[in-house]
């Protein structure tokens, strides 16, 4: 199991220093309106974040994120090869908080930390980490599996260093993103853990030469793959989703460092909790989720048995 403590408490103090740079966007026409009703009302949490309370623009949208990944409806897809992750420790830089979300950022400016293989064609720089969470340890998580929630969901944000110079290109293109999502799953007491030491750090406060490697499973050769979005505004579908089949685990006191941070400014008079920061699900209108991995699904036909 990857434990967390060792990294989110020491920044969790640090978070609340700072102001929040949330600014309020100038409101336009939405092209459709997000698909609030794809999420069941099980799922519909009394308290949604602002964002989602009123109608946002959608470039396109006929590939929003997340989806429910159906297990039985996945393709395995054999071309699909292993990850390759090499980041840098040193391109950490800072974290900040968004106003949605807190973010750990890194120095893209070289191909020092970057992602390929999988169902990437070229090499992506990873430019920041972040996390969703719920109120409660029962959801969290944006994607689900079989309908099925996770405490919470990590997302390590890659742009395409090959075709694109600056993630403001990329972001706005075809395969210009590449996204490895990770489920965080709270554990029981009786679950084997595997713990993560971070003592080789200069400075965690400061959030120095911190390897997001560790924040990933053991396996990361079993994923689900799919053409999708971001999950927050722009919304754009450049991105190339890698979701990791196996989780990681973490202690309910590690996500209660996550839900005592704060959506609001330290001189707003109404403090709110930074929970919920999750979007719900989108329709997948017809998209292929492929998987690395099959002992039990059906492998997807070759292009000779697509022509008979």
């Amino acid at each position: 199991m990857v434990t967390l403590s060792s990294v989110i408490r020491p920044f969790a103090s640090q978070l609340h220093r700072q102001l929040f740079r949330h600014a309020n966007r100038h409101r336009i026409t939405p092209v459709r309106r997000c698909n609030l009703a794809a999420c069941s009302s099980k799922y519909v949490l009394s308290q949604m974040h602002p964002m989602w309370q009123e109608p946002l623009a959608i470039p396109g949208g006929d590939r929003q994120s997340p989806i429910d990944i159906v297990i039985r409806k996945s393709v395995y897809d054999s071309e699909l090869k292993p990850l390759v992750t090499d980041y840098d420790p040193q391109t950490c830089q800072q974290i900040w908080n968004n106003g949605y979300s807190f973010l750990v950022e890194y120095d893209d400016t070289t191909d020092k930390s970057t992602v390929k293989g999988g169902p990437l064609q070229d090499k992506y720089r990873l430019c920041q980490f972040h996390f969703h969470w719920g109120e409660s340890n029962a959801w969290g998580s944006e994607h689900t599996v079989d309908r099925k929630l996770f405490s919470a969901e990590l997302h390590l944000v890659h742009w395409n260093s090959d075709k694109y110079s600056l993630f403001e290109e990329a972001v706005m293109e075809e395969n210009g993103l590449a996204v490895i999502g990770v489920f965080l799953k709270v554990h029981t007491s009786h679950m084997e853990r595997r713990h993560v030491s971070l003592d080789n750090l200069n400075s965690v406060v400061d959030f120095n030469r911190f390897d997001p490697a560790c924040l990933l499973p053991s396996n990361t050769d079993d994923y689900w793959t799919y053409h999708g979005s971001l999950t927050t505004p722009p919304l754009t579908e450049s991105v190339t989703w890698m979701v990791m089949k196996q989780h990681i685990e973490v202690s309910h006191d590690q996500l209660a460092v996550f839900r005592s941070l704060l959506f609001t400014a330290a001189d707003e008079e109404v403090q709110k909790g930074m929970v919920n920061n999750f979007r719900v699900q989108q329709s997948q209108c017809g998209r292929t989720v492929r998987s690395s991995f099959s002992p039990f699904l059906q492998e997807a036909p070759s292009a000779e048995e697509g022509k008979h």
